[in-house]
């Protein structure tokens, strides 16, 4: 039976307040601040419990953007220890007020994990 990784601990790895719309969606930050780890599999994003495309997701490394669904267990997504990542949705807008995103990964021998968080979207 794979371990369970508690929600609240994989709630630190948001960082707060990083919540943004953008101009072809929105955008959130990531700071792996536990350990070390990679995904073989980004589940969709969910807004407010809606699932987005998969490959209407994205995320960043040193700014080059991949999508979701280019990670797979050949080319997994790498959660680097003390590292930011941006992850977000093209093509869907953020209602207004909190807003609640959910996000899921599939960890070898750990399973499918996922954790969501309420935020409101940072006004710049």
């Amino acid at each position: 039976m794979p371990l369970q990784v508690p929600g609240f601990l994989l709630r630190r790895l948001y960082v707060r307040g990083s919540l943004r719309g953008t101009d072809d969606g929105f955008q959130l930050e990531l700071k792996n601040t536990l350990g070390s780890g990679y995904a073989r599999r980004l589940l969709p994003l969910k807004v407010n419990g809606e699932a987005l495309p998969l490959e209407s997701c994205f995320f960043e490394v040193e700014g080059e953007r991949h999508s979701f669904a280019d990670v797979t267990p050949d080319s997994p997504f790498s959660l680097a220890l003390n590292r930011t990542s941006v992850l977000g949705g093209e093509g869907v807008g953020l209602p207004e007020g909190v807003v609640q995103i959910t996000i899921g990964f599939d960890v070898q021998g750990l399973g499918e994990l996922s954790f969501s968080v309420k935020d409101a979207p940072a006004s710049d």
